[in-house]
């Protein structure tokens, strides 16, 4: 680390430049010295000093958590990927990359100039570090480059200062820690017993976040068919993309139903959801009557992760379900797990020796449906029960039953709640303010 701490080691020069990434790099404090670099990195610290780190207590992509805080679109989170890609002075540059600069620049006003190349350098070296630190790679940058005095390059190891250290030393510690504890935040609710309830709208899921419950799921049967199209057909993946972008409004972390991806790009359609801010997704195996091979649902879990390393991936074992094939369950879960899954979900597994077992061979939170009673499920080992379509179904016949006591001119049922009461759902789930946030090396 004292090479950090000399002045005489400095950080690769660059050629000053017109556009591009060529430019970003030439104006940002990371890559400056001198006086440069004092006056670059007070345009990095003012944007540091007016964040409040705990808005960034978020689920969802760092990038546009982080874009977000800085009156950004989210959706300028792709672009940022493409300008990191490129960021270093040793990386050749791409033309995606200095297109994606100007779309950059284009989002923060349109003028390039240095308050700009340091606002877009913040998101950039947030980027990959951040994303790096919720994947658990240690250190999230392995090295930093400085030139000697005698102009050799040198690469410095930063196992033993994350953060850096000395003039270039990250300015944005807590802030990224931050962003890492916000992403991680669904995670932590299976260290206990999370009892998950499954909204089918936005009304449904702000009545379970006003009842208390500390995060809300999807159900896929109820979002399919609440729009006329049927379940586990992979026809309603712009609907439930959609629901999610309005349930990111609540102030819980949100998981999405996503039956078997739909049929396009997996990794594709998790970064989408990531981005929006959804914590957790739920990915089945079941293929219509049968179910998919295990290899190739491992590959499907494998490319959401990697797209999406902090969201939480639940992969759904159909066995039971579909009373296909029971005796690959464990088999099929170890290889999801092995494939970077963080929680297995066997809907219709119900026998306790099942779930002990299930329970003693998978080293992640198991899912279960509330087949048995909730103490039970929870002395067994289970870490989270979810409702699935229950509440969809019990809506539904509870509706029905209403319509027809008016009809036949009885009292409706006691205890519902008032228009007023309804009309509030939106009103209580604003959505969260959301700042800036980190640089690396600086």
């Amino acid at each position: 680390m004292d090479v950090l701490a000399d002045p005489t080691y400095v950080v690769p020069p660059v050629p000053a430049a017109a556009s591009g990434v060529a430019w970003l790099r030439a104006g940002v404090a990371r890559f400056s010295e001198g006086a440069d670099h004092v006056r670059r990195r007070a345009l990095v610290a003012r944007v540091l000093d007016g964040v409040d780190p705990g808005s960034l207590r978020r689920p969802g992509d760092p990038v546009a958590v982080l874009a977000e805080a800085m009156g950004l679109p989210r959706a300028v989170a792709p672009d940022v990927t493409a300008v990191a890609a490129c960021y270093q002075p040793h990386v050749p540059v791409t033309a995606a990359a200095d297109a994606a600069v100007a779309r950059l620049v284009a989002a923060c006003g349109g003028v390039w100039d240095e308050g700009t190349a340091n606002r877009i350098g913040v998101l950039v070296q947030a980027g990959a570090a951040t994303r790096a630190l919720i994947a658990g790679v240690e250190p999230p940058v392995p090295v930093t480059r400085r030139v000697g005095p005698d102009g050799s390059e040198v690469e410095v190891d930063l196992r033993d200062a994350w953060f850096g250290a000395g003039r270039h030393a990250c300015p944005g510690r807590e802030h990224a820690l931050a962003l890492v504890e916000g992403s991680r935040a669904f995670h932590r609710l299976h260290e206990d017993f999370l009892v998950l309830p499954n909204a089918w709208d936005f009304a449904s899921a702000a009545a379970f976040v006003r009842a208390g419950f500390a995060a809300v799921g999807t159900t896929s049967l109820g979002v399919a068919v609440a729009h006329g199209l049927p379940d586990a057909a992979g026809v309603a993946g712009e609907e439930t993309v959609a629901l999610a972008r309005l349930l990111v409004r609540l102030p819980v972390p949100v998981t999405v139903d996503v039956e078997a991806g739909f049929g396009g790009d997996p990794g594709e359609l998790a970064a989408r959801l990531w981005e929006l801010g959804v914590a957790g997704v739920n990915v089945e195996d079941g293929r219509g009557a049968g179910l998919a091979e295990p290899a190739a649902q491992a590959r499907v879990v494998r490319a959401m992760k990697r797209a999406a390393p902090g969201l939480f991936v639940n992969a759904r074992v159909d066995t039971h379900w579909l009373g296909v094939d029971r005796a690959s369950t464990l088999v099929r879960a170890a290889a999801y797990v092995e494939a970077g899954a963080d929680g297995v979900f066997v809907p219709g597994l119900r026998e306790e020796a099942g779930i002990a077992a299930a329970v003693a061979a998978v080293p992640v939170p198991l899912n279960v449906l509330p087949d048995l009673p909730v103490p039970t499920l929870r002395d067994l080992g289970v870490r989270r029960v979810s409702t699935g379509s229950l509440p969809f179904r019990a809506a539904l016949s509870a509706a029905v039953r209403t319509a027809a006591a008016v009809r036949a001119g009885t009292p409706p049922p006691p205890d519902l709640p008032t228009y007023q009461e309804t009309n509030h759902l939106p009103l209580e789930s604003p959505t969260p303010k959301r700042r800036e946030s980190y640089v690396q090396d600086t």
